[in-house]
């Protein structure tokens, strides 16, 4: 049966399934509910959404076209997600809303942007806050959405098949997970890493709770389990440390798909935890992933040179090529006051180079022109496109860095897929101007958070370098340092070299 609908959206419904219509739409969806109740701009679901941080003017500029008049397919259906939405509002105006039993507006907002991931992430880049929205509304946190159409429920043999499928797939989950966990700790020794998988663990336990675990063991069985002895011969070998990750965080993933699946059976809560904790398991082993890749590339490259034209002392070609042979493995391009034209045409000629001289390319700031010159690579400043757009453009085998100057920049960056960091600003530079310097104490906990490469920037010269390597840098970017030497190749071999005595010395105390 239906629950009972205000007037207000009633009206909502009856513009949506015209927008549903409208778009081709063979069901009418949470987006085409929610826009028809912020239809009316004079109402209270569309107060209520400014009100948690919405920005009217960018809302309204992507709102689709009003429907022409006429009146609605009342036979066109909700979707899934339309219809969970309703479940849950219905269930919140009958259990928390004073006894009320009609679904307003307000509930059904809630509802609709819960219901539909991509509507509340596109909202919220438009200023939306969806906890100060619930908190304006719901006195408490809701109920858990209830299944729709449950369908009979399971007889004695059915539950004993499921609790001994969940208490299967647990086991391989935090199997799985304990193995990328150890991957994450003793071969990339990254901290931050270990820090969110050990949390995806805790949650792991935390949702799993859910389930009878007496039910689980009673159903357990494993000598009469007809895949216990089937394998393949791919399973029996790891071809490197690598490629363990790689197979367990497939098990991992593929243990949550089934718990989230044979879990409803039991509740919805199982489904939805286990479906949150699977987009969280992607996240981590893209980061995990990436960094792995990015520390083999970048494993011998100590030192980043940042060239301009205009400030290098010889021509740009010599600098680049005395440089690099005396150690410098990455040249990034940055240079601010060329035309589009000219830097295409500037990026193409240091492409050539940097390939005669076996080393990497990178090009500041535009991942346009990086792939029209076939860089390596891109480096991002906080301002710049997010690395999700930039990796569009360039494509998965590239090289995306990311200048950071907070521990928070550093940790999203991971999460977004950064290759590789820049740190800082560290020291006072005569090449760009910075109004604060987080200094050596950033560089000491970006050195204790992760071990994706990450490259010390500003000020980093013959004097400094030594005090950002016993900070704990293991690598530097450059500029004027060698740009304007007299010897380019002289003065990175002495920045080199002081990164290698500080690794040394670092080891030696280690032992």
């Amino acid at each position: 049966m239906k629950p009972d609908l205000t007037l207000a959206v009633e009206r909502a419904l009856h513009y949506a399934r015209r927008l549903a219509r409208a778009a081709g739409s063979d069901g009418v969806q949470p987006a085409h509910w929610l826009h028809g109740l912020l239809a009316e701009e004079e109402g209270r679901a569309f107060a209520l959404v400014v009100q948690a941080g919405l920005d009217a003017d960018a809302y309204a500029h992507e709102r689709p076209a009003p429907p022409a008049d006429g009146d609605a397919d009342a036979a066109l259906p909700f979707t899934r997600a339309a219809r969970i939405a309703l479940s849950e509002a219905s269930a919140w105006a009958k259990m928390q809303l004073s006894g009320e039993a009609a679904v307003s507006g307000d509930l059904l907002l809630i509802a609709l942007l819960r219901a539909d991931d991509p509507l509340r992430e596109r909202l919220e880049t438009m200023g939306l806050r969806l906890d100060r929205l619930e908190a304006a509304v719901l006195p408490e946190p809701g109920p858990p959405i209830p299944m729709e159409d449950e369908g009979p429920t399971l007889d004695a043999t059915g539950q004993i098949d499921a609790f001994r499928i969940l208490d299967a797939c647990a086991n391989r989950a935090r199997e799985g997970l304990r193995v990328v966990e150890d991957y994450c700790r003793f071969v990339l020794d990254d901290a931050f890493l270990c820090r969110e998988l050990k949390q995806l663990r805790h949650d792991l336990t935390q949702a799993l709770s859910g389930l009878p675990a007496p039910h689980l063991l009673e159903a357990r069985e494993t000598q009469s389990d007809v895949g216990v002895s089937l394998s393949t011969e791919t399973e029996q070998t790891r071809s490197s440390l690598a490629a363990v990750a790689i197979a367990n965080w497939k098990r991992l993933q593929e243990a949550l798909r089934s718990l989230e699946e044979f879990g409803k059976t039991v509740g919805p809560d199982i489904g939805r935890a286990m479906e949150q904790l699977r987009y969280r398991s992607y996240t981590l082993e893209r980061a995990g992933g990436i960094g792995a890749s990015a520390r083999d590339l970048l494993a011998d490259v100590r030192l980043c040179l940042v060239v301009t034209g205009l400030q290098c002392v010889r021509s740009l070609q010599e600098t680049i090529k005395e440089a690099t042979a005396g150690g410098v493995g990455m040249i990034q391009l940055r240079e601010k006051d060329l035309c589009d034209r000219e830097l295409l045409e500037r990026a193409r000629e240091v492409r050539g180079w940097t390939r005669e001289a076996g080393v990497l390319f990178i090009v500041n700031d535009r991942p346009d022109i990086a792939r029209l010159a076939d860089a390596d690579g891109v480096h991002l400043g906080q301002d710049d496109v997010p690395v999700k757009e930039a990796r569009r453009i360039l494509g998965p085998d590239t090289l995306i860095g990311v200048s950071t100057h907070t521990i928070e920049q550093v940790r999203q960056a991971v999460l977004d897929g950064a290759s590789y960091l820049g740190v800082g600003p560290t020291f006072p530079s005569r090449t760009k101007n910075f109004s604060e310097y987080p200094g050596l104490d950033f560089v000491r906990a970006v050195a204790a958070e992760t071990t994706l490469p990450a490259f010390v920037i500003g000020g980093v010269n013959l004097e400094t370098v030594g005090a950002a390597a016993a900070a704990g840098a293991r690598r530097a970017a450059v500029s004027q340092v060698l740009c304007q030497a007299e010897d380019p190749r002289a003065a990175a071999e002495a920045l080199v070299r002081a990164l290698f005595i500080r690794v040394d010395d670092s080891l030696r105390e280690s032992l």
